[in-house]
């Protein structure tokens, strides 16, 4: 039964990621690249996090102090390899002239770059509860419900589409000098990482609900900035049924 959980909680956090990458990514050694150099930014934010909250030992026992320098860090290091992308997009080019199918659009670079801060970050908060889902027989935090296994994985999904939909929005704001965009993707990282503190009191419906109705908000958000629009979203669900019906 914990194997089942095991699996279980495993492909609901890394499932869809898991999709992303293998028909969006894992064809083209560039973004290959460029996902694992994202990855190893966000280590280096978290890094940073730790010897902040090493350092300053007065607060070390306040989680929300940690949480809220470990949102700054990742940010910070988000616009760093925004920075990085820019100096390495003409070399890009080039090898997109030569032959590899790298895109030299922005937004592609930008989601690549979010779905690897995604899943390092989705790895890093999971990996110990899936550890302990394997058994023998743990149940959540201090014995409490059964719950927890299944919204840690859910909690995980979410952060890692949201820093995946952060990546669009960030890279474009910066582009743009729109300052309300950069403004949302730190206000909703902050308040989404906060939610999570919540889940000390088992509060996970708390947690859960505004973090997804945020991720939907954010996705349109990224949405409209690749310039997607109301009518472009029919045609895409029209081909669909129409593929499906060929399909079929």
């Amino acid at each position: 039964m914990t194997l089942m959980e095991f699996f279980g909680c495993t492909f609901i956090a890394f499932g869809p990621p898991l999709a992303m990458f293998t028909f969006t990514i894992a064809k083209d050694p560039i973004r290959i690249i460029i996902l694992i150099a994202s990855a190893f930014f966000w280590l280096l934010s978290l890094l940073l996090s730790s010897i902040l909250w090493f350092l300053v030992i007065p607060l070390k026992s306040y989680l929300a102090f940690g949480l809220v320098f470990s949102v700054l860090f990742q940010e910070l290091f988000r616009f760093l390899i925004y920075k990085l992308l820019c100096k390495a997009e003409m070399g890009l080019r080039r090898v997109t002239d030569a032959g590899t199918h790298a895109s030299n659009s922005k937004h592609v670079l930008a989601y690549v770059s979010g779905l690897g801060f995604g899943v390092m970050s989705g790895a890093f908060s999971l990996v110990n509860v899936l550890a302990d889902a394997i058994g023998p027989a743990t149940m959540g935090l201090r014995d409490g419900t059964d719950m927890f296994f299944v919204t840690s994985a859910a909690t995980s999904l979410c952060i890692i589409l949201l820093h995946t939909f952060w990546g669009v929005i960030f890279f474009s704001a910066v582009d743009k000098n729109n300052y309300l965009q950069l403004l949302w993707v730190l206000g909703s990282h902050m308040l989404v990482s906060c939610l999570t503190l919540l889940n000390r009191r088992e509060l996970y419906f708390a947690t859960l609900i505004p973090a997804y109705i945020v991720m939907v908000i954010t996705a349109v958000i990224a949405y409209v900035v690749v310039g997607g629009t109301l009518s472009s979203f029919k045609e895409a669900l029209k081909f669909r049924r129409t593929t499906l019906v060929v399909t079929e």
